[in-house]
């Protein structure tokens, strides 16, 4: 199936638009990290960098998950759990939805095809979650009740963390989202299709941009910063370098694992 068309049917359930976070100041050194794709290891050596790195700042701290959480890489289960436990005291953590995340809702709620989220990557999810599809295809050969079982078989406090996800967080100095925005629209009318599957409307445009917009989504061998566009998915699902960036008194600091 094209991309478009999976693209089309993944945002088909989501008419009502996905809940928009602001903030009306950014004032907490804030650290973004981008795309994890299941690399559950990547991840808990950038927290603990993070870790490290705020305990020289004062006050509280914030941390903004860029979104695609899940698909291609190992242990996206883990990673879920791990982004829906709490972390140490001071530190308040805001995940932002992307187009995976999205994908693995849209076949949990029946809008794609179990092929569809597979193409994305959604089979090394599901094994995450202990679901094997090519022995569970002996078991069930008829795709309804294949589907039934692994619908079922997905954890509801999991699904229901990702539906509550919102899809983008705007604050005065940056907007934060997982693919970019269209630059001819305001903020406040941007559709939800746009703010996770964006790429080229997005880069090559030269219309001015708002503010800041940091994103990922499109992967960099390194965090590029082009105006107003600040990309910080470096592949970590093939690459091994998961990256984030920090924000703190007007400036930005770029770490990697």
């Amino acid at each position: 199936m094209a991309a478009r068309t999976i693209r089309e049917k993944t945002t088909r359930g989501f008419n009502q638009r996905r809940r928009r976070e602001r903030l009306d100041t950014l004032d907490v050194p804030t650290y973004v990290i981008g795309d994890v794709h299941g690399r559950y290891d990547l991840l808990s050596a950038l927290e603990r960098k993070i870790f490290a790195d705020a305990a020289e700042l004062p006050g509280g701290k914030l941390i903004v998950m860029l979104g695609d959480f899940i698909d291609r890489g190992p242990a996206s289960a883990q990673v879920v759990s791990r982004l829906m436990a709490p972390l140490p005291n001071g530190f308040d953590r805001i995940c932002l939805t992307g187009n995976h995340e999205m994908a693995m809702l849209a076949y949990a709620d029946g809008e794609i095809s179990l092929d569809d989220w597979v193409a994305l990557g959604g089979e090394a999810t599901l094994n995450s979650y202990g679901v094997d599809i090519q022995a569970l295809r002996q078991q069930y050969p008829r795709q309804k009740k294949l589907d039934s079982f692994i619908r079922t078989w997905l954890p509801d406090d999991h699904l229901n963390f990702l539906r509550r996800l919102p899809i983008l967080l705007d604050t005065p100095q940056a907007l934060f989202v997982h693919a970019g925005i269209d630059p001819e629209r305001t903020i406040a009318a941007q559709d939800d299709d746009d703010l996770v599957f964006i790429r080229s409307r997005f880069y090559d445009s030269a219309q001015p941009l708002p503010k800041l917009i940091i994103h990922g989504h499109t992967p960099v061998k390194q965090a590029e910063a082009h105006g107003l566009r600040l990309n910080i998915d470096t592949g970590a699902f093939r690459s091994g370098k998961l990256t984030a960036a920090r924000l703190w008194q007007g400036h930005i600091h770029v770490t990697s694992t």
